[in-house]
């Protein structure tokens, strides 16, 4: 019976496909996605970056020239992202569809983009000012102010407190979105239905001259 060669002996070689430049970028953004949103700016090493894409430091700088570096570019992606789905939920032409669709559109990218989302909500103070989750939200907040003031324009109401009415939907569908970032219950569809009922039943009941209900002839109890 013959004896085995040692080319029968020897084992299979394993071949690793190495990564393209655009490939191995693309790979640190995800691994620093994932640990950014996981510990925080701060708490986030270039080395322990390195270690789970199984490459030396040098390789992190090279690509982005630092910590600070692909934090930027994390946040810049999340922002373009998520700016664009608000955005293009406000195309709607009735009021209560843009409501409905910008309420949906925040709570799809918090569950969509779950570590986007919690690295957006910590605004951390390397980012620039242009790039965090509250220019985002200002920018917003712009944008249905100009809606709101059309709106109010046709039923009489003052315009100029298009802004402060913006100020408060915008921050309540925000408020809730990071509420909903950790419950995931109900489901985003029943948030938001929810959101609108308060958002929209509120507006359709506006009064054009609102009082409060508390009578200021008698001293606050002590």
């Amino acid at each position: 019976m013959p004896r085995p060669t040692d080319v029968d002996a020897t084992p299979e070689r394993v071949v690793r496909t190495r990564m393209t430049g655009t490939q191995r970028r693309e790979q640190l953004i995800e691994i620093g996605r994932a640990l950014f949103a996981e510990r925080g700016y701060e708490a986030t090493s270039i080395e322990e970056i390195a270690q789970r894409a199984h490459v030396s430091k040098p390789v992190v700088y090279e690509h982005f020239g630092g910590k600070e570096g692909l934090y930027a570019v994390v946040v810049d992606r999340e922002m373009s992202r998520l700016l664009e789905m608000v955005t293009s939920s406000l195309k709607q032409n009735r009021s209560r569809i843009r409501v409905e669709r910008v309420a949906l559109a925040l709570l799809t990218y918090v569950e969509e983009h779950t570590d986007g989302f919690r690295i957006l909500v910590r605004d951390s103070p390397v980012a620039a000012p242009d790039g965090t989750y509250s220019s985002l939200l200002n920018e917003a907040i712009g944008q249905v102010g100009h809606i709101l003031a059309g709106d109010f324009s046709r039923r009489g109401f003052n315009p100029d407190l298009a802004l402060l009415y913006a100020q408060a939907l915008v921050g309540m569908v925000s408020t809730t979105a990071t509420w909903w970032l950790d419950e995931r219950t109900p489901p985003k569809e029943v948030v938001a239905a929810h959101l609108v009922n308060l958002c929209w039943n509120g507006l359709t009941n506006l009064e054009a001259d609102p009082q409060l209900g508390t009578d200021r002839s008698h001293t606050a109890p002590r």
